[in-house]
């Protein structure tokens, strides 16, 4: 029996350096063998190019008349005619409305009979003063006389003067029941119809647009006038309108507003366009794009490169050694999805794809399918430098 006890004793003792031994090995072996190498991180790069890149803004941007009448009687009195239709196009001076013209023709004819009646008085009276000034001459009549028939004569002169005045007067009178078209334009709607009174301050009788040549009002961040001031300073810059249709019509910049909207800090601008074919309507909204400047040999990378940190604005550039750094950089701009920057110099490989899983240090490799690019990249580069 004890010696039974001893054997199995032994029997455990054994087992227990057994697994010892196993372990030691294992713990050998495991910390021994080489580490697997990382893989490198698959990225798309591109080299910075040198090139000008001009500076487009995009605005929203109204259309409205360069010249527009809202057109009212100046006496009050009633519609006898009307000369056109809603949406006429009409010429300037061109005869739109005849009120009632009875009053005052009954006015003209009162003072041109007045005239008449003046002159003939006036005439009888020189008639009188050349008589006397001949008798008296003869001793017939006193120089009193004379006098008192030149006096009559002059009165009636400033008589007739007046009365002539007074008939300009009710022409003029009369000429207001003719309403004519102060500028040439397009027709609204009509607001009044035969028999309607028309008053001086009432609603308009009809507005007149012009709608060639025509403008489009937008504003510009105040930043920008600095530039388009500098840029073109007689104030033409080129503009263009991105229809509804997808075409564009060119014009020039035409109007500067005299100061900033401090509210929205912005600045309005006016264009001009030719709109012989009525493309452009009073009151619609259009985008509006106009070159503000022009960046000169500017260093450019796609503008998906370009990360946004906590603080600052960097890329990764990539190292000969195949690994990634980060670079400070500076946008000047952003346009069509390119960046102009600063703190890189051009022909600097950056990475533009898979730049989520980079940290500084990181090895890369060139994704395959940009290979390609890559070189007709770096082709145009060197034709640029």
């Amino acid at each position: 029996m004890h010696l039974k006890s001893r054997h199995f004793l032994l029997a455990v003792v054994l087992l227990v350096i057994a697994m010892a031994i196993l372990f030691a090995v294992r713990y050998r072996l495991s910390h021994s063998a080489p580490k697997p190498a990382k893989l490198a991180e698959v990225v798309k790069t591109v080299l910075t190019q040198r090139q000008s890149l001009p500076i487009m803004l995009t605005a929203n941007g109204s259309v409205t008349a360069i010249n527009s009448v809202d057109v009212r009687p100046q006496v009050q009195n009633v519609v006898r005619a009307v000369h056109v239709r809603e949406g006429q196009e009409v010429q300037a001076g061109q005869l739109l409305f005849t009120l009632d013209t009875r009053g005052d023709d009954s006015n003209v004819a009162k003072a041109q009979a007045q005239l008449a009646s003046q002159r003939a008085d006036l005439a009888d009276a020189e008639q009188i003063l050349k008589r006397n000034q001949e008798l008296v001459g003869k001793n017939f009549v006193s120089q009193a006389v004379v006098d008192s028939a030149r006096n009559k004569v002059n009165s009636l002169r400033s008589a007739l003067q007046a009365n002539q005045a007074g008939l300009q007067a009710s022409s003029i009178a009369a000429g207001y029941n003719q309403i004519r078209a102060g500028i040439s334009g397009r027709i609204g709607t009509i607001s009044v119809h035969v028999g309607s009174l028309a008053q001086p301050g009432g609603e308009p009788m009809l507005s007149i647009y012009q709608m060639d040549p025509i403008a489009v009002s937008f504003a510009l961040p105040q930043r920008e006038l600095v530039h388009v001031r500098t840029t073109y300073p007689n104030g033409e810059a080129p503009v263009e309108v991105q229809l509804a249709d997808g075409s564009a019509l060119a014009g020039k910049l035409m109007f500067i507003d005299n100061t900033v909207d401090p509210q929205s800090g912005t600045i309005l601008m006016k264009s001009r366009f030719s709109n012989a074919d009525h493309k452009l309507w009073p009151g619609t909204f259009v985008s509006v794009q106009m070159t503000s400047r022009t960046l000169a040999d500017a260093v450019t990378v796609p503008a998906q490169g370009v990360i946004t940190g906590p603080t600052d604005k960097f890329v990764y550039v990539v190292q000969p050694d195949a690994t990634v750094k980060m670079q400070k950089v500076e946008v000047m701009a952003i346009v069509d999805g390119v960046a102009a920057i600063s703190g890189v110099n051009a022909g600097t490989r950056v990475v533009v794809e898979g730049a989520q899983n980079l940290r500084p240090g990181t090895k890369v490799r060139e994704v395959a399918a940009s290979r390609a690019n890559t070189a007709e990249a770096e082709k145009k580069n060197n034709q640029a430098n």
